[in-house]
């Protein structure tokens, strides 16, 4: 997820520009960049990290006064985050810019015909693609003797590209003109006096206007001072749609949520489609390009060791059952911080599978050395570009949920549940124990989950007004089979994060080994409860399990897919989530959890974005 800002005016657009980026700096914060028109020219800078070392370019350097610029805060992907990565991007001639959130999935074939051509392009990014391909469609309608149309040339540009983008473009010789155009990537307008304003979101320009202007998918817009132009791909007009901002400029940032954690948990559609987003190649293959190990590598793998801590190792915890479902080769889930210590037994054989949402934090990192050091192929799965877990892995699969502020994990735990799917797929198919149709199949089932993560969203104030009703319990335990098992330690491990109350997580098969004594008269107890249609037995031994709590004086909250009935009489509340294959249900069943926990945190009175004690990256081992 990249920050965007685009201005015309009459103000000073450097001015604009950067203050909207300061806004937008949670959004991506890699590198930075900005671009303004000036004399018929564009002048630029960007720089590598954070917002602060552009300004500090930007002293020592002043780009020319200008009322119409862009800029962009990136989030990498194609590309290390470095000053020659960096947004915007210019063809071979320096007239056009162009900054982009998102992903071109085609990206590799248009270069590459592009450098036919004799394009010098001198990045490693999907975006410049663009900027050659717009600077030859705006140059080649003056060569057909026509009027060079910015908007045009963006258009004919967007029917070759796959994938979804927001793209920002502004031309040297059109000193009045920003254009953008939406394809499943956040894009807002802002209608001003004399002025007008585009960002990926309106936490950008809520100190100059209220007034919203939404753009949809599959639209470019036009920005000029005196007004903006809204039409389709094919050219049609479009009626803008309007709507006003009653946020103010603070809570606009958080998107209009009054915390990030909230924002970050109905972002989780997107970032589940993101993760999948560009991972299947024409012939219907799962193509992970990051992952650089060769298939004989992987065909050689005779053991795979997930290593992770917090979330993150509930998400291999997870991950297991799926990998050995469709590889049949064994997996071991460890603690990062116990794995070395215990003379692990590991060789070039063994595939390390580290799951660290930052890359950086340190109990994975020392256990990625150790694996290293014993010949282990180790594979991270990461959601932060170049950070250095990747950097000192054999391969890498970025998860694609952008920058989360909150501290307690949401949308990165769902996508790092996503990319384990894939690469056990990818395994799969790699080795053969999967046919190429039932990959396929799959596949397809995880393309259709961000859309029942979406419905779960929609159905969740029941589960928030239970949240509010228990702000007052001293203890809430879970309990879980199967791939519930992990749900019910991540459920209870955000409880403890945001709450700071007491939560155990149990198998529920353990349930009369010891943690049965702990069930009094009202003590709140979730279960997470497998499908019937895919887990029968489990399914029959688990409503067991939640008589017997409840013959004690539980509460039992039981989380349930729709249409199992089995349940119904022996809860007090049920959850419902979408149907889904056993192994998915984890990216359904895990969003009400969070909710739960997120919404009693906030009875309490409490700060979900910064619980106490805790850190979003652990540097220190």
């Amino acid at each position: 997820m990249c920050g965007i800002v685009g201005y015309v005016g009459s103000k000073p657009a450097l001015d604009v520009v950067m203050n909207g980026l300061r806004r937008l700096e949670y959004r991506g914060y890699d590198s930075a960049g900005v671009a303004v028109v000036s004399e018929g020219k564009l002048a630029t800078r960007k720089r590598a990290g954070k917002l602060a070392n552009l300004e500090a370019a930007l002293g020592e350097q002043p780009l020319p006064a200008s009322s119409t610029g862009m800029g962009h805060t990136r989030w990498a992907t194609h590309g290390a985050p470095n000053d020659r990565n960096a947004h915007p991007h210019l063809d071979d001639t320096g007239s056009v810019a162009v900054i982009h959130n998102g992903i071109i999935e085609n990206f590799a074939t248009l270069r590459a015909e592009l450098e036919a051509r004799g394009h010098e392009l001198v990045s490693e990014t999907d975006t410049e693609v663009v900027a050659h391909l717009l600077a030859d469609e705006f140059d080649g309608q003056q060569e057909d003797g026509g009027e060079a149309d910015l908007a045009e040339a963006l258009r004919r540009v967007c029917s070759r590209l796959d994938g979804a983008f927001t793209l920002v473009a502004t031309h040297g010789s059109a000193p009045d003109v920003v254009v953008a155009a939406r394809r499943n990537s956040p894009l807002v307008v802002g209608r001003g006096d004399g002025e007008n304003f585009l960002a990926s979101d309106v936490a950008a320009f809520i100190e100059y206007t209220r007034n919203a202007v939404e753009v949809a998918d599959g639209q470019v817009v036009e920005l000029r001072p005196e007004g903006i132009t809204m039409t389709d791909f094919d050219g049609n007009e479009v009626q803008p749609k309007e709507y006003h901002v009653d946020w103010d400029a603070s809570a606009a940032e958080k998107g209009g949520y009054p915390y990030f954690m909230l924002k970050e948990i109905a972002e989780q559609p997107r970032s589940v489609a993101d993760t999948l987003l560009g991972r299947i190649d024409d012939t219907g293959r799962l193509a992970l390009d990051e992952v650089r190990l060769s298939e004989e590598d992987l065909r050689e793998v005779d053991k795979v060791i997930v290593i992770a801590c917090g979330s993150s190792y509930h998400a291999g915890l997870i991950a297991k059952y799926a990998i050995e479902h469709w590889t049949r080769l064994p997996v071991e889930v460890e603690v990062a911080s116990e794995f070395r210590y215990r003379d692990p037994i590991i060789d070039r054989s063994t595939l390390v599978v580290a799951i660290s949402q930052s890359g950086e934090s340190m109990d994975t990192l020392m256990a990625v050395r150790h694996a290293r050091e014993q010949k282990a192929r180790v594979i991270a799965i990461c959601n932060t570009n170049g950070s250095t877990i990747p950097r000192e892995s054999d391969a890498v699969l970025y998860t694609h949920a952008g920058p989360e502020v909150g501290v307690a994990a949401t949308k990165t735990f769902l996508t790092q549940l996503v990319a384990c799917y894939l690469l056990g797929l990818f395994l799969a198919q790699v080795r053969g124990t999967k046919f190429a149709d039932e990959v396929q199949a799959i596949v397809r089932e995880l393309a259709a989950m961000p859309d029942a993560v979406d419905d779960v969203l929609d159905t969740v104030e029941p589960v928030r007004e239970l949240a509010r009703s228990l702000a007052d319990a001293k203890a809430v335990l879970f309990l879980g089979r199967h791939v519930g098992y992990p749900v019910a330690l991540e459920g209870a491990l955000k409880l403890k994060e945001l709450a700071y109350m007491h939560a155990e997580a149990f198998a529920a098969g353990e349930l009369k080994h010891g943690p049965i004594a702990l069930i009094e008269d009202g003590l709140p107890v979730v279960v997470v409860v497998p499908s019937p249609r895919g887990r029968s037995v489990i399914h029959q031994k688990i409503v067991s399990n939640i008589q017997e709590v409840r013959a004690r004086g539980a509460r039992t909250i039981v989380i349930a897919e729709e249409g199992d009935e089995a349940v119904t009489p022996y809860a007090d509340t049920v959850i419902r989530t979408p149907r889904t294959a056993t192994l998915l249900a984890p990216l359904v069943a895990t969003v009400p959890l969070q909710v739960f926990a997120c919404e009693l945190a906030l009875a309490r009175g409490l700060d979900v974005d910064q619980p106490r004690n805790l850190a979003k990256s652990v540097t220190v081992e």
